[in-house]
């Protein structure tokens, strides 16, 4: 992604986030993910938005789904807008200060050239969407549907479904909120964004 890329794509996770949400706490949040690499970092490794300002962008393509599926499940008089952001532009702060750059060799047109790749550099291993609560509360208080929201967004892919816990269903059931974050997350990386080739 190219720098001007990169600083619009700031500015429009700034604008949505001041904008919406109104909660004690947002400019101390904003102020600790400028602080961070969160406007820099990629999404993953090597799957969904594997490169410089890839988490950025994957927020905002997150929160612009979220919006849309929540108005077609709720109607527009319905939206709590401000929710609707946190989860959304918040879900994935445990991304931050999380990947690194290292380099491996690669062979192109026949010679070996060293080529830079992300990896994981987990300085907090707290988990995933738990992680993101963790993090967004330090700054700003979560409702109960928030933090369960953030918390379960990973759905099916989370390594506690996978290991046999079974809160994700009973949190889906009561709030729906956590069911639309993961629609939206999944959306976003499967229809909107790219895997990148290693």
């Amino acid at each position: 992604m190219e720098q001007k890329e990169l600083e619009q794509n700031k500015e429009e996770f700034l604008k949505i986030a001041r904008e919406n949400i109104k909660r004690d706490g947002l400019e101390d949040l904003l102020k600790w993910l400028s602080s961070t690499d969160f406007f820099d970092a990629p999404a993953s490794t090597k799957f969904h938005m594997a490169e410089a300002g890839g988490l950025c962008k994957h927020s905002i393509n997150v929160y612009n789904r979220l919006l849309r599926l929540a108005r077609d499940e709720w109607g527009e008089e319905n939206l709590n807008l401000e929710t609707i952001a946190i989860v959304a532009l918040f879900h994935d702060v445990c991304k931050c200060c999380f990947y690194k750059t290292e380099m491996r060799n690669v062979k192109e047109n026949g010679e070996w050239v060293q080529k830079p790749y992300y990896t994981v550099d987990d300085a907090l291993p707290y988990g995933h969407g738990e992680k993101s609560v963790y993090m967004v509360n330090g700054y700003m208080r979560l409702t109960r549907e928030e933090a369960l929201a953030i918390n379960w967004h990973m759905g099916g892919f989370d390594s506690r479904v996978m290991g046999g816990d079974m809160s994700l269903a009973k949190a889906y059931y009561k709030y729906p909120l956590c069911t639309l974050v993961h629609l939206a997350d999944v959306m976003a990386t499967y229809l909107d964004e790219t895997q990148t080739q290693s």
